[in-house]
């Protein structure tokens, strides 16, 4: 069984060549990229120890951002469901609606210190490219952004928000028309792109440096959420449980990652099942999937038996993905975090429960297939437990597939 070594950053817990658990992860790129990726990790490197960049990083997280968010106590839905004690780290609050402005500022930050003007980025539920639009434009770069086709359709609005933001969204038709292929696209671009542009990719996937950059930044979810639970609590509690949705697991990794060393403290992931009824899902995890290679890393991917990527159904557009940062990967066979799904149906009735009973909380449909699962568990549980689940995105962009699934005509 692979190893969790205690006291290392995660993102630091793999081998000379990239691969966490010597399984996950690594650098399977075509050659031209391998000059690129080298002077990004080299910068990467010496900027994470670099107290002026930090500095820059945590004004920009703190009066661009809008760091802290908000970490409440969900007594409505406590009341409700009974048992546990729910509370929600409400990362929507950020600038933008969700957990993606982090990785959009410290990447747009090592752009310029490469140099370097154009900018250029994936995005499935949209967050991403409309976080690294704002983040272009307040930092005075050119910026263009990857994205399915059928994303483009579904969320319109966030579309909308990047090219106000003077982002060029280039549709891709390729495959499934979804996140997979926005990535795919991006990578392309960048290949031939990259002595002039830097690349952000929007999840915690891809070449080993971009599994870090990203989990480095949205580290800063949990690194101020621990000072809350301290504030609120004295301690930490005997027993608590932190949930959060994963796609390519971006949100989890930095919710999770001042926490991987209590052993008393579980971590739940939980991905989009599909449908229900339907044989799709986007659930590499939970569901019966083979480990592959997608965009250069080694992960668990759903393929069919000669190795092709299978389309993905999910009505959340940002979980769309048939793939899971090689972090997850590592997660799931070193046993520290156990990952579950939830189906279509299971988010749309969390959503429905969470805004009802909490009109603060208005949950996306990523983070909402998170709190179908503390809906699920949290009456079988002592009011002793504390869950905590990661808000990581607003409804406001999914409001049309919302409104469509519940009958309403906007």
């Amino acid at each position: 069984m692979m190893k969790l070594e205690k006291g290392i950053p995660i993102i630091d817990q793999h081998d000379a060549n990239g691969y966490w658990g010597g399984k996950f992860g690594g650098n399977q790129i075509a050659e031209s990229l391998n000059y690129p990726i080298e002077e990004l990790t080299r910068e990467f490197e010496k900027l994470r120890n670099d107290a002026t960049f930090i500095a820059e990083r945590d004004y920009y997280f703190k009066n661009f951002v809008g760091a802290p968010t908000p970490f409440i106590k969900l007594e409505n839905l406590t009341k409700h469901l009974g048992g546990a004690q729910i509370y929600c780290k409400l990362v929507s609050k950020a600038t933008g609606g969700a957990h993606k402005a982090y990785n959009a500022v410290v990447h747009s930050l090592i752009c310029k210190r490469l140099g370097k003007t154009y900018i250029g980025g994936d995005t499935g539920a949209g967050y991403a490219g409309k976080m690294l639009s704002m983040a272009a434009a307040k930092f005075n770069l050119k910026c263009k952004i990857f994205m399915g086709a059928k994303d483009v359709e579904r969320q319109s609005i966030n579309v909308f928000s990047m090219r106000s933001y003077g982002a060029e969204v280039v549709p891709v038709n390729s495959g499934s028309q979804t996140l997979v292929d926005a990535v795919s696209e991006c990578m392309r671009w960048w290949t031939s792109e990259n002595e002039e542009a830097h690349m952000c990719v929007g999840s915690t996937v891809g070449p080993t440096i971009f599994v870090k950059i990203c989990a480095w930044s949205t580290a800063q979810i949990s690194r101020e959420m621990k000072k809350q639970v301290m504030d609120e609590f004295g301690e930490v509690p005997k027993d608590m449980k932190l949930i959060n949705c994963v796609g390519g697991g971006s949100s989890a990794a930095g919710f999770w990652n001042e926490w991987i060393d209590y052993d008393n403290i579980e971590l739940i992931g939980v991905e989009a099942g599909g449908p229900e009824g339907s044989s799709k899902h986007a659930a590499p995890l939970t569901n019966d999937s083979r480990i592959g290679v997608l965009h250069g890393a080694t992960q668990y991917v759903i393929q069919d038996d000669q190795g092709e990527i299978e389309e993905t159904e999910s009505i959340s557009a940002g979980l769309d993905y048939p793939g899971v940062s090689p972090l997850h990967c590592f997660l799931k066979e070193t046993g520290r975090a156990r990952y579950t799904s939830a189906s279509d149906e299971e988010a749309l009735e969390a959503f429905q429960l969470v805004s009802k009973n909490e009109g603060f909380v208005s949950p996306s449909l990523e983070p909402s297939h998170a709190f179908a699962e503390a809906i699920k568990i949290a009456p079988k549980l002592s009011k002793d437990t504390i869950i905590v689940v990661d808000s990581c995105g607003d409804s406001a962009k999914d409001s049309k597939i919302i409104a469509e699934r519940l009958g309403y005509k906007i």
